[in-house]
């Protein structure tokens, strides 16, 4: 039985080297080290810089620089018709709309109808039917009743696989978010899980089965 599979973007770190022991010095491209594995979860970054006096971190979650909605484009169908473990990925730094509030996606997990916790495993039933649809659909549960889960439905239609979005970061519509989510703060803690991030969007369960690829209230968008 193959197991979920967590997709996060990662920020770039930034680290000072030891200076050469030398009277002059010669300003060099910095190098570049990209570790990644087997389907990685993750794909780490570290630039090390030798003229930077200071080590400097960036934000462990790159925010675009707010893209206008006039320029973005929906997502289309074909896109999200492919493997869940293929479309994670893809949907990291993808973007979510909805009225004035737009969240850059951030962190994903894919779930196939074999793995333990896919809600396709044990068939169609009324509840997970949108998960069965053509990929692109929007599949919305609660979680304990208390938190609403976005998915983004996969795969061909019939396949019962999905991609839940697990994180995101605010690129417009900031006090919206704020009021829905009740919390005054900036920090990712503001759209760091699944919940979170439905809140923000202020979705409920009525927006299963809403296409994602289509002119609507709630699109995805590159």
């Amino acid at each position: 039985m193959k197991q979920t599979q967590r997709f996060k973007r990662v920020g770039v770190a930034i680290t000072k080297t030891k200076k050469p022991i030398s009277k002059t010095t010669e300003s060099t491209n910095d190098d570049s080290i990209i570790r990644t594995g087997h389907r990685p979860k993750s794909v780490t970054v570290e630039i090390k810089s030798k003229s930077s006096p200071k080590p400097k971190i960036a934000p462990s979650v790159p925010i675009s620089a707010g893209p206008s909605f006039e320029n973005m484009t929906i997502l289309p169908h074909h896109f999200f018709q492919i493997d869940a473990l293929d479309l994670a990925p893809r949907l990291l730094g993808k973007f979510l709309r909805r009225d004035d509030v737009l969240l850059q996606i951030t962190e994903v997990e894919a779930y196939r109808p074999n793995d333990s916790a896919c809600h396709g495993r044990f068939g169609i039933t009324a509840r997970t039917a949108p998960v069965f649809g053509p990929g692109g659909l929007a599949y919305v549960y609660l979680c304990y009743g208390l938190h609403t889960m976005l998915n983004v439905v996969a795969d061909k239609e019939g396949v019962g696989a999905a991609v839940l979005i697990r994180s995101c970061a605010p690129v417009s519509g900031l006090k919206t978010i704020q009021q829905r989510r009740a919390q005054l703060t900036e920090k990712p803690v503001l759209l760091t899980g699944p919940g979170k991030v439905g809140q923000a969007l202020g979705i409920s369960t009525e927006w299963s089965n809403h296409p994602l690829y289509m002119p609507g209230e709630l699109n995805c968008h590159a």
